[in-house]
């Protein structure tokens, strides 16, 4: 570890762990899609035994999403129908967090202008604020969730009309694009920045990877010792970087190898696993050893090292990759190209590397 601003290490290599992530940690607080399920609402294969496993075991499973759309309810009994219990307790949405960031700076019982859905009005209501529909309804902020893709064009222009007379703006979240099962449409990010430019405010936002989304989530869970499970750089693992605690990558969404070995230090996870079968086993250390002239990072009999200008990545005693783990020669790799860059990101070539490890 080196230094790094306001007092923090910079992450050079992921940890080790000697006891399963589950009985580690008393809380995973997982992220949905990507993690979880699929876009379409489908499990990702080994999640719902993986999960019922952590949960047998004691760990107390939540879930936190920056999806305003969807009420916890919904979101609960969905996973239940997957296979994994839940209840709307168990869920915190971006929804819950920004109405309480208003809660806390409006008073009791104020009207906010809604843009958004079903989601985003019934966290209103829990925390005692009235959500409506137009800015003749006397509202004292403004409020911008993901509203699913049939939200009229002029709620937008609603939302414009009241900051534009001087109302507080609010976001759940802005991650620009949001998983479909038909691909990749336009968030709740998306529509901001629609309000953004017509007014040139900038709204106060809640959700993933900012505080008050971490906040929101500790006090609904009480968790002492969370783990962040995810699988975005931008939203989970920063999100647990900033909330200072510790994270869990898995390659079951839209980060791959190659995003990871370039992560700058607030995207670099504590641990990485390939799926959610990670959180059932302890995770291997990484060592410096020696890779020729050079320094290199060795794990369950991988050793990566950077060399000519790019990341490279050999095995132990004849070369033969038969019963090695790929993800130990991940960890190899993570901590040779984290310690190459250093505060920044590894710009380095990792093509030979992946494909050594058959992840190209």
């Amino acid at each position: 570890m080196t230094g790094f601003g306001h007092g923090r290490q910079v992450r050079t290599r992921p940890d080790a762990s000697e006891r399963p992530l589950s009985e580690a940690y008393d809380t995973a607080l997982l992220d949905l899609d990507g993690v979880v399920y699929y876009a379409g609402g489908s499990a990702i294969a080994h999640a719902v035994d993986a999960l019922g496993a952590a949960r047998a075991g004691g760990m107390h499973l939540a879930y936190v999403t920056n999806n305003a759309l969807r009420p916890p309810g919904v979101v609960a009994e969905h996973l239940t129908e997957l296979g994994v219990p839940t209840g709307p307790a168990d869920v915190i949405t971006s929804a819950q967090a920004v109405a309480r960031l208003i809660a806390d700076e409006v008073p009791a019982g104020s009207r906010i202008l809604l843009i958004g859905g079903e989601g985003l009005r019934v966290a209103l209501r829990e925390r005692g604020l009235v959500p409506v529909e137009s800015l003749d309804d006397d509202p004292v902020a403004v409020v911008q969730g993901y509203g699913g893709p049939e939200l009229p064009w002029g709620r937008f222009a609603e939302a414009a009309y009241a900051i534009g007379r001087g109302l507080p703006w609010y976001a759940s979240n802005t991650d620009l694009t949001i998983p479909s099962a038909r691909g990749i449409g336009p968030g709740n990010g998306a529509a901001v920045e629609v309000v953004r430019i017509a007014t040139g405010a900038e709204p106060k936002v809640a959700g993933k990877p900012l505080p008050p989304m971490h906040r929101e989530t500790v006090l609904r869970t009480g968790a002492r010792r969370p783990l962040v499970v995810g699988d975005r750089l931008d939203t989970d693992i920063e999100g647990a970087f900033n909330g200072e605690v510790d994270s869990l990558l898995v390659f079951t969404g839209v980060t791959d190898v190659r995003r990871l070995l370039a992560a700058v230090p607030e995207h670099r996870p504590t641990y990485v696993a390939a799926d959610l079968r990670g959180l059932l086993t302890p995770q291997p250390g990484v060592s410096e050893t020696a890779a020729g002239p050079h320094t290199g990072f060795a794990c369950g009999g991988w050793t990566g090292f950077v060399r000519g200008g790019a990341l490279g990545v050999e095995t132990d005693g004849d070369g033969s990759v038969a019963g090695l783990d790929p993800m130990d020669g991940v960890r190899a790799l993570c901590a040779a190209a984290w310690s190459y860059a250093g505060e920044g990101s590894c710009d380095l070539d990792p093509g030979k590397a992946l494909a050594r490890l058959g992840l190209n």
